[in-house]
């Protein structure tokens, strides 16, 4: 089996997980609008949505096309990030429990969150995001997708970051 066809089986994986999130994350909102949580920051969410959709096509094409050659090192130590990335969001998922969605959802009166992995970061799960963004691509020396995603990336976590920071204080 080529190595374009493991890395699309990977990509594949990994778009499959993030269908696994999006399931997740939409009966957690519907928990938290029930019981009374305001939902900021829509209007970055189609952003977010077009930005991760486009890190797993991106690397698909990059690789497709341009078929780079992939240092063996390269790949392992990015397939071993992109998994610690995946565990990393997974706790994340299971510290907030029924509070985790995609968006920005708060419910008045819970407490904030300061267990497992929120104990030593104040947003572990974008840690996880920043670390697959850059890492995912780079399985396959997909230099130009990891690049890209990761600068856009950046400027929309500024954004989303601040709306989330700005919730929760409020």
């Amino acid at each position: 089996m080529s190595s374009e066809v493991l890395f699309t089986i990977l990509v594949a994986a990994v778009g499959l997980e993030r269908v696994a999130e999006l399931v997740v994350s939409k009966r957690n909102a519907a928990w938290s609008l029930a019981r009374g949580g305001v939902e900021t920051g829509q209007g970055h969410y189609p952003v977010m949505v077009v930005l991760h959709t486009g890190l797993l096509i991106g690397a698909l094409v990059e690789v497709w096309v341009w078929r780079p050659d992939v240092a063996p090192a390269l790949a392992w130590t990015m397939l071993l990030l992109v998994l610690a990335s995946q565990g990393l969001r997974w706790w994340c998922i299971a510290t907030l429990g029924r509070r985790w969605n995609t968006r920005v959802i708060v419910v008045p009166g819970l407490p904030l969150v300061t267990g497992g992995p929120y104990r030593r970061v104040p947003h572990p799960n974008y840690v996880a995001v920043v670390v697959e963004g850059l890492a995912l691509p780079l399985v396959h020396a997909a230099w130009l997708t990891a690049l890209v995603f990761t600068l856009c990336n950046a400027a929309l976590l500024r954004v989303r970051i601040r709306v989330e920071d700005r919730a929760l204080r409020a």
